[in-house]
Formats: C-alpha cells, sequence, structure tokens
C-alpha cells in the first residue's frame, strides 16, 4: 500500500470539500446576480408594456369595434412617436407576422430583431417572450416582445429592444469580484489549514522520529516540550514518559540479569566446590562427607525454587490458562500455613493464625493461590529476624475476602514501597532471591479479579493484603486466563 500523509488526506478530504463548498457558493451567487441584473431588465420593460397597455384599455371603451380598433392602433403609434425614453430602449410595433411597423426612433431596420423573442411571446401563455442576441455590429442587446392584449388595428406586438453594454459591464464587475474573492476565500483556506496542519505534521513528525529512535534501543533520546497543552503536547509528554519508565525497566531488566547471575552463581559454586570435597573422601560416614551432601541438597532446593520463579514469570507474561473452580481460601491459607510452619520454627520464629470456622469460598485456581501465599509467606520468613512472629489472618465483608502475612521484620523503605510489585525491582534492603516473587503474586491475584496492597514500616515490619471477591454464580467464565 502507497504511504500518504496528513497533508495529502487533507488535500483530498477537507480541501476539496470546502473547495466544493466555495465553488457552490460562487455559482449560486453569479447565478442571483445575473438573474437579479438581466431579469431587472426585462421587468423594467415589462412594466412600461403594462403601463401601455393601461392606456391602451382606456382607449376606445365602447367595445371591440373596427373603429375602437383602430383607434387603439393609432394610439399606440402616436405613444411610439411620442416615446420619450428613446435613449434607453428602441419600442416598436410588430404586425401578426413579427415584422415592424413603427419604431420610437423612425428607423425600420432589421437589425435588432432575430424573431426569437415575437416567437416565444406567440407560444407562452402569459404572451410575452424575450431573447438576449448581438446586433451585426457586436452590441449585445435584450429585446423583449408583448402581444397587445387588445385589438389595435394591424399592431399585434410591443417590442422593446436595450442596449446590454451597462449591464454586462456590470455584469463582468460582478464576476471578476466574485473570482477575486474566490481566490482570496481559497488562498486563505489553504493558507489557513496549512498552516494547521503543519501544526500536527511537525510535532508528528518529531514523535515518529524519536519512537523510531526508541524502537531502536536509544532510550535517552526525548522529544522537546511543546507550548501547546493539547493533544500533541499530551503525546510528546506520554512519549516522553514512556521512554523514561522503559529506560527504567531496562536499568531493572538490568539489575535483575546481574543479581540473577549472582544469586545462581553462589549455589552453583557451593555445589561445586562440595562435589570436588566430596570427590576426594572415601567414607560415606566421615562428617564432612555427610554435610557436603546436606550443602548440596539445600543448594539445589534453593537453585530449583529460584528457576520455578523464573519460570512462572515467564509464563505469566506470556499468559496461561487458570484452572479455576469454587475453593475455600481458608483451606487453602490452612494448607499453605502448614507447609512453611516446620520451616517457621526451624527459623526460630512464631507463627500465629487462628483458622476460621466458616468457609469463604472464592473462585481462584488452587495450585496458584498455594503460589501465592508460599511466596508471601516465603518473604516474611527471609526478611524477619529470629525470635519475631508472623500473622497469617482472613477476614471477610459481603463481596471481598482478605488473606493477610504480616511480620515484625526489618520492613520497606517508603520510596520502594510503590515499586516492589514490579517486575525485576528488588528494594535496598533486600535479600537473596530474584527479586520476581511479588511481580508473579501480583499478576496471579489481578488474574483473578482481586488485587495486592503492601503496608510497610522501616525496621518494624511488613504487611501484604491479598484481596479476592466473594464467590457468586456467573463468575466461573471470569478470569479463565492471564
Amino acid at each position: 500500500m502507497a504511504e500518504t500523509s496528513i497533508i495529502q488526506r487533507w488535500i483530498k478530504g477537507s480541501l476539496l470539500i470546502m473547495v466544493l463548498v466555495l465553488f457552490a457558493a460562487e455559482a449560486l451567487f453569479l447565478y442571483t446576480s445575473y438573474r437579479e441584473l438581466y431579469g431587472g431588465v426585462q421587468r423594467a420593460i415589462e412594466s412600461r408594456f403594462s403601463t401601455i397597455s393601461g392606456r391602451l384599455q382606456a382607449t376606445g371603451t365602447a367595445g371591440d369595434s373596427r373603429e375602437t380598433s383602430e383607434s387603439r392602433g393609432q394610439a399606440l403609434r402616436r405613444t411610439v412617436e411620442q416615446f420619450d425614453e428613446k435613449d434607453k430602449f428602441e419600442f416598436m410595433l410588430l404586425d401578426a407576422q413579427g415584422v415592424i411597423l413603427a419604431t420610437s426612433s423612425g428607423t425600420m431596420t432589421q437589425d435588432l430583431t432575430d424573431g426569437t423573442d415575437f416567437a416565444k411571446a406567440l407560444s407562452s401563455s402569459s404572451g410575452v417572450g424575450s431573447a438576449i442576441f448581438s446586433t451585426p455590429q457586436g452590441e449585445r442587446v435584450m429585446a423583449v416582445t408583448a402581444l397587445v392584449p387588445y385589438a389595435a388595428g394591424n399592431v399585434a406586438a410591443m417590442r422593446m429592444v436595450t442596449s446590454l453594454t451597462l449591464v454586462d459591464r456590470q455584469w463582468s464587475r460582478y464576476v471578476a469580484a466574485s473570482a477575486g474573492i474566490g481566490v482570496l476565500a481559497f488562498l486563505l483556506m489553504l493558507w489557513s489549514g496549512l498552516f494547521f496542519v503543519r501544526s500536527i505534521v511537525r510535532p508528528l513528525g518529531e514523535v515518529e522520529a524519536t519512537a523510531t529512535r526508541i524502537a531502536r534501543g536509544n532510550l535517552k533520546t526525548r522529544l522537546p516540550a511543546t507550548k501547546y497543552n493539547d493533544e500533541i503536547g499530551r503525546l510528546c509528554a506520554t512519549i516522553n514518559q514512556m521512554a523514561e519508565d522503559l529506560a527504567e525497566t531496562d536499568r531493572l531488566k538490568n539489575e535483575f540479569i546481574s543479581s540473577v547471575s549472582h544469586e545462581l552463581r553462589t549455589p552453583l559454586t557451593s555445589i561445586k566446590g562440595w562435589v570436588e570435597t566430596i570427590k576426594n573422601i572415601d567414607d560415606p560416614s566421615n562428617e564432612n562427607y555427610r554435610r557436603g551432601l546436606t550443602v548440596i541438597g539445600t543448594e539445589t532446593d534453593r537453585l530449583y525454587t529460584m528457576v520455578e520463579e523464573l519460570l512462572d514469570f515467564s509464563r505469566l507474561q506470556n499468559g496461561i490458562k487458570l484452572n479455576c473452580q469454587v475453593l475455600d481460601l481458608v483451606a487453602e491459607a490452612t494448607d499453605a500455613a502448614l507447609f512453611v510452619e516446620a520451616r517457621i520454627q526451624q527459623e526460630n520464629l512464631h507463627f500465629v493464625y487462628e483458622e476460621p470456622p466458616d468457609p469463604y469460598p472464592v473462585w481462584g485456581d488452587p495450585a496458584r493461590l498455594h503460589q501465592v501465599f508460599i511466596n508471601i509467606l516465603d518473604n516474611a520468613i527471609k526478611y524477619s529476624e529470629p525470635g519475631g512472629t508472623i500473622f497469617l489472618i482472613l477476614t471477610r465483608t459481603p463481596v471481598t475476602v482478605t488473606v493477610t502475612i504480616r511480620d515484625q521484620g526489618r520492613g520497606i523503605a517508603p520510596d520502594d514501597l510503590d515499586k516492589v510489585k514490579q517486575k525485576f525491582f528488588k528494594a535496598k534492603n533486600a535479600v537473596r532471591g530474584s527479586g520476581i516473587g511479588l511481580a508473579v503474586v501480583d499478576e496471579i491475584v489481578q488474574a483473578l479479579g482481586g488485587h495486592v496492597d503492601i503496608e510497610s514500616t522501616l525496621g518494624q515490619g511488613t504487611a501484604v493484603s491479598v484481596t479476592l471477591p466473594v464467590y457468586h454464580p456467573g463468575q466461573e467464565h471470569l478470569h479463565e486466563k492471564i
């Protein structure tokens, strides 16, 4: 498909429509002016015919006798001879064949007639016909013929001819003025339209160039600040914010890769060292032999957990299917508590959990909810000092259920609190781990229609709350994929 620009689309669309509207307005104006000018001449002649006909009616009121007819004819001839507007009109009398019988100038030339107006008068229901033509001398004239409404001897029609020189000159002025105004209006529309379109196209061109540089990896590029607080200005601000977010994400990703590499290197180094040690020990009952196997097993579990977190995070980013069903959130929380209880005791921590007597029904994936609770409890254990207490609290409202896991550990710094759920982010006081556990938790909970809230005070502990909607019929079709 051929590339097009906004200016081309504007020319083909808006400008073309405006030109057509302008052309239609010009045509309407010229048509109205033409009818007004030339129609005014015709109406002036017809008004004179009406006056003459009125006088003619008063002539010979005794009836339509021959004497009356001749009297009217004589009256018409006297009117032609005494016509006082000879400088404006040529007044003629015609017989039934259109032959000139008398003229106001006294000349019987045929230059001022072509018969068209007389023929139209004969065929018209009003008895009036008009025509515009040029004389042999090249002068444009208008001729109007009106049939005599009463018998007037051999006079059948009255005809007036007038020059259109002045009218044509006035019409030419109208045409020139109209064309000039039309050209000025078109140029104004073109200039204003191009000015407006270019005010959009130029910043959009900068946006396109900047977005292209960002897409190629130059995350330091920024759009200049615009003086307009409109859609373009907001788009520029959004592009700049997007570049900042991408740069921050890229930085966090690099830190994440570095952190994960370090976290993977540490157990691998330990495993490799103890493997080399065990190779040189032939006695399985040797204390170092048994200790080495224990360390290898522990570090292998640690590696397995980290790899599973990375795989879970990758699956969540690509989208996985949730196997949801109606669950008792109390039972799921209790299972998670039993799963970590032994580890809590090993870390010399206290665990407080009172199981509610009533079930809390929710629509969720049991494996994913188990993962959510284990991840949060694992963080609570890692960040708690020996002798501290971990609380698991379940609460319910008519529409939601909430699981809160609170510890008395080191807490989270205020400037890190809003970022701990971001992917790749690790807080300043973070301990070992991939740093994506809470990002995975947030993704799963949001997919189930809930939300995760974190409250923390540095040096006093952290509370993570998972809130889910209470199950209701029809929820089965919601949150099936993430």
